[in-house]
């Protein structure tokens, strides 16, 4: 908690936590249409880890919604659809990957975008005994700290932005929530430390406005803040992800259970 002055205790916080779960549990914080939702009858579910994978690698700095939407769009279109296939985005080259990832506006940067996308498929199809999502994930057994070897140590060049601490986490989430993974060592999976969680975070109490600043040292310490706050509550940090989101989108109405 922090401290100058606040009487919190850490009892009352995990309350508090709690209720705000709770709150999103029934409804109450908005949000009944997440960004990724409108993936939903649109990309059947063997094909949601490659999706959800690729495009996760250009969730940075930019409007979810508006991502999602057009990656949904992307694939709707069955000419473009090959993108989303980790061996032919590797495979082709990459001014026809652009048209398509510009085209549908997957891809914001002409360069730069198309680039990664292709270093991620790349980076699938070399950890991967088929060259997709879901045999990288099954030859890693499931497991959180594989992956975290794998993806943030050993092979972290192949996987711009995807390695990153705030994405790589959000990312194995949101294949649990979409994809049905049950994920092993679940426990490592942290809070994703955007700008709303950072903010939730000092309106909860858990950490100063000192990390509103919003540094990489910032968004580490708010990761070890509720990894270390939750220990023992049978709550996993990422759990508390999507209530604290949409309370702070919501402008922090009242905690009520």
């Amino acid at each position: 908690m922090k401290s100058e002055g606040s009487k919190m205790t850490h009892e009352t916080f995990l309350q508090n936590v709690k209720q705000l779960v709770h709150m999103h549990q029934s409804g109450l914080l908005g949000g009944e249409v997440m960004p990724e939702d409108a993936l939903i009858g649109i990309v059947p579910d063997e094909d949601l880890p490659n999706v959800l994978t690729l495009a996760m690698s250009l969730n940075y700095q930019r409007n979810a919604y508006t991502l999602w939407q057009s990656v949904a769009h992307a694939y709707q279109d069955e000419g473009t659809r090959w993108i989303f296939r980790p061996f032919a985005a590797v495979t082709c080259e990459r001014e026809e990957l652009r048209n398509v990832l510009i085209h549908h506006r997957v891809a914001l940067q002409p360069n730069r975008h198309p680039e990664i996308w292709q270093r991620v498929a790349q980076g699938i199809v070399d950890s991967s005994p088929d060259g997709s999502v879901a045999g990288m994930l099954q030859s890693c057994n499931y497991d959180v700290a594989s992956l975290i070897d794998l993806m943030q140590v050993r092979r972290k060049s192949s996987f711009p932005y995807l390695s990153g601490p705030k994405i790589f986490h959000y990312w194995l989430y949101v294949l649990e929530s979409y994809a049905g993974i049950a994920w092993k060592s679940r426990e490592l999976i942290t809070i994703a430390p955007d700008t709303h969680i950072l903010q939730g975070s000092v309106q909860l109490g858990l950490c100063s406005e000192k990390v509103l600043q919003g540094s990489t040292s910032d968004r580490q310490a708010v990761a070890s803040a509720w990894e270390t706050a939750l220990k023992g509550s049978g709550l996993a940090p990422i759990d508390v992800h999507t209530p604290l989101w949409l309370w702070s989108r919501a402008g922090f109405p009242p905690l009520y259970s």
